[in-house]
């Protein structure tokens, strides 16, 4: 397994010639955004640098992950912290503020089909919960990308936090 931090290089088949590429009439080009404070400020710099800026975040490599509210239908943007291994985006489902999970989370989990932007990239993809093997596979390497994760696993209680895998 080799755990790379940074986004994978743009090349490679276009994606809308691939007939498993999600295909959606949504608008995903105008989602709506975390409300106003830090995760805010940061998409903005994210979006406004077509993702030159933003990308790291507190020295860790960020993402944007856009996902249709379950209640409306409507997309909505979340920055991430995420790792990345062979193509595929590890994010973990975990609400800084409280035990619950994040709704961008409940959200996948009924659509799975998602917009994601790694840096100057954007494109669709399909995300997924890990199962128990992958979660054990990776938990350890995101814990060390972003040692908080533990705190929230903490506050979580018994529940494991989930770990998604978004592949596009």
């Amino acid at each position: 397994m080799n755990i790379v931090a940074t986004p994978p290089a743009p090349a490679g088949p276009d994606p809308s010639a691939n007939p498993a590429t999600p295909v959606s009439p949504v608008d995903w080009d105008h989602p709506t955004d975390p409300h106003p404070g830090p995760r805010l400020d940061h998409v903005r710099t994210y979006v406004s640098s077509g993702g030159t800026d933003g990308h790291l975040w507190h020295g860790v490599p960020t993402l944007l992950l856009t996902t249709l509210d379950r209640a409306t239908g409507r997309p909505v943007r979340t920055p991430l912290v995420y790792a990345e291994d062979e193509g595929r985006y590890l994010v973990v489902a975990a609400d800084p503020d409280g035990p619950r999970l994040p709704a961008w989370y409940g959200n996948l989990t009924a659509h799975p089909e998602v917009r994601l932007q790694v840096g100057t990239r954007t494109f669709a993809a399909w995300a997924r919960t890990a199962d128990a093997v992958e979660r054990e596979t990776y938990w350890q390497a995101l814990t060390a990308l972003w040692p908080p994760y533990e705190d929230y696993q903490a506050l979580a209680g018994p529940r494991e936090l989930p770990l998604v895998i978004v592949e596009g």
